[in-house]
């Protein structure tokens, strides 16, 4: 059992797949806070409140695709792990670029009755990650996502005037350097 606490994010569009997903983690993680959405704009108005440990997701979902979760997460906090959990995989080559586009891994939804024995070598590879980078980890996942969420309010802004544009974009240009920095 795995006794660090995980924070999941579960991106599945079935109600009973989700159900069975989540008692299948409660198997083998002590204490999981899963946070259930059911398609990509759900998922992007929870991601950056609640800065999950890992992310699993169906594949098919009803108007996106796992891999418009995996763009849209990585382009906020590309260290975060993607587990796919789903019944759309059965192509091995489908199966391969989801991995080479950066999933942590991805599990068939036929195996849903051994997904505990599945998924803990997954989720233990996430809790050795957590420990290994730790706090350092945790800081820059928080300033990518509130650079994420100042990016999102200017593109929001109506900037009546060329005064107010040109904050603006002194704004970006020096959040865009924050991020060369934050890089290095």
């Amino acid at each position: 059992m795995i006794t660090t606490p995980l924070r999941i994010i579960l991106v599945e569009d079935e109600e009973t797949d989700a159900v069975l997903i989540k008692r299948q983690i409660a198997k083998i993680v002590e204490k999981p806070e899963i946070k259930v959405v059911k398609d990509l704009p759900g998922f992007e108005g929870i991601f950056t409140s609640f800065l999950p440990d890992v992310i699993i997701s169906d594949y098919d979902l009803p108007t996106s695709t796992g891999l418009d979760i995996m763009q849209l997460a990585k382009s906020i906090d590309d260290t975060i792990p993607l587990i796919f959990v789903t019944g759309a995989l059965d192509d091995d080559e489908l199966a391969t670029d989801t991995i080479l586009s950066g999933a942590s891994g991805f599990i068939l939804k036929k195996h849903m009755e051994v997904l505990d024995e599945k998924l803990e070598p997954l989720l233990r590879q996430v809790v050795y990650n957590m420990v290994q980078h730790g706090e350092l980890r945790e800081r820059i996942r928080k300033n990518k996502i509130a650079v994420h969420q100042i990016y999102s309010y200017l593109d929001n802004m109506k900037a009546d005037d060329r005064e107010q544009r040109e904050n603006i974009e002194k704004i970006r240009k020096n959040l865009d350097k924050f991020n060369v920095e934050d890089a290095e």
